[in-house]
Formats: structure tokens, C-alpha cells, sequence
């Protein structure tokens, strides 16, 4: 058996299993709240979770978002040259981590729009990367109390701080660059219909329930 060839589909098919979870979901079933998907925004997602008033599951549904999508990414990065993983399966494994949360396996593929687990994604690929998207984030945020336009300000500028990073920290693999784009370019299409709300002045802002 070609383990060039096993070995990479079998880290991809993780990837995408473990961003399946839907910890909105979950957390919200195991603390007794109601369902994010019936509420709010109907997104499986912590900023949604906050509307119920429940600020430790938030918080809870954030970080697990986040590390379903740096766990996978940190395990190619930390042991796939053992496993004959190159940077090729880096990428792809990102992508699977990021699709598996925003089109959910166990879910009937309805998930959320993925900005934490894409956060725990570039934090996987580096850490430096994960620290200057999630700073961008919380600046936005902030100053504008819109969680939404603080993802897509994340979203636009994280390709930026990957690229940018070769000339100062880190080496930048095209492929890994191009699954950055790509997750960009879906958290924005995402976040369509808050793109209008904020366009028309009536978008939610952080902590409103």
C-alpha cells in the first residue's frame, strides 16, 4: 500500500471529522440551553451563543471552535514528516479542519461560518500568524462592538499577515497561502447577509441578547 498517498487522505478525513463538531451545538446541549440554530442569528457559533446570556458557554463553544481547527493543523506541522506530510497536505488539512466546521458531516452539513476554527487554523500553521489575526480581530471588534465586521476585517487581512510573514518570521508555501485565500474568501461570502445588516445600520452588536 502506497503510504505517500493513505497517509495524507487519512489526515484530511480527520481534519474534516473533528471540524464536523459542532461545539454550539454540543456545548448548548450539555449546559441545558436551547439550541443556537433556533435564536439570534441561527448560527451555530460562539457570538450567537452569547445572545442566550450564557457567557461561559460562549467562551467554551470559542476556544473548542478554535482548537478543532489548530489541533489537526498542529499535528501536521509538529509530526507529518514522520508520516511523509508535506506542506501540500499542511494546506489541505487546513481546508478540511475549516470545511468540516462550516458544512458539518454530523449536522446535515448546515454549520457556522467558521471564523474561530479559522483562527485555530492559522494558529496551527503559525502562531505569530493566529496572534496578529486574532489582535486584528480584537481591535475591530472593540471600537465597533460588530463581531461580524471584526471577522471580515480578520478575514481580508490574514492572507496579508501570511505573506508578509516571509519576509520577517517564517517560510511561506504557496499552497498554504492559497488555502488562506480561500478561507478568507468563504468567511466573507459567509457573512453576507451581515454585510447588508451593516450596510443598513441594523447588525447586532457584541453582547446584545
Amino acid at each position: 500500500m502506497d503510504l505517500s498517498l493513505v497517509n495524507p487522505l487519512l489526515a484530511v478525513l480527520a481534519a474534516y471529522l473533528i471540524g464536523s463538531l459542532s461545539f454550539a451545538v454540543l456545548v448548548s446541549r450539555g449546559m441545558g440551553l436551547a439550541d443556537p440554530r433556533s435564536y439570534g442569528s441561527q448560527n451555530p457559533g460562539a457570538t450567537n451563543v452569547l445572545r442566550s446570556g450564557n457567557k461561559a458557554a460562549a467562551a467554551l463553544t470559542l476556544l473548542l471552535d478554535g482548537v478543532k481547527g489548530w489541533l489537526p493543523v498542529w499535528a501536521v506541522v509538529r509530526y507529518g514528516a514522520a508520516f511523509g506530510l508535506a506542506d501540500g497536505t499542511l494546506a489541505m488539512v487546513a481546508l478540511a479542519a475549516f470545511a468540516g466546521h462550516v458544512w458539518p458531516v454530523f449536522f446535515r452539513f448546515k454549520g457556522g461560518k467558521g471564523v474561530a476554527t479559522a483562527a485555530g487554523v492559522l494558529f496551527g500553521i503559525e502562531p505569530v500568524l493566529g496572534l496578529a489575526t486574532f489582535a486584528t480581530w480584537l481591535i475591530v471588534a472593540y471600537f465597533s462592538r460588530y463581531s461580524s465586521l471584526a471577522a471580515l476585517a480578520s478575514a481580508v487581512f490574514a492572507p496579508a499577515y501570511y505573506f508578509l510573514g516571509n519576509q520577517v518570521a517564517w517560510y511561506v508555501d504557496n499552497r498554504v497561502l492559497l488555502a488562506t485565500v480561500i478561507m478568507s474568501g468563504v468567511l466573507v461570502w459567509r457573512h453576507q447577509a451581515n454585510i447588508a445588516k451593516l450596510m443598513r445600520g441594523e447588525e447586532s452588536r457584541i453582547g446584545k441578547s
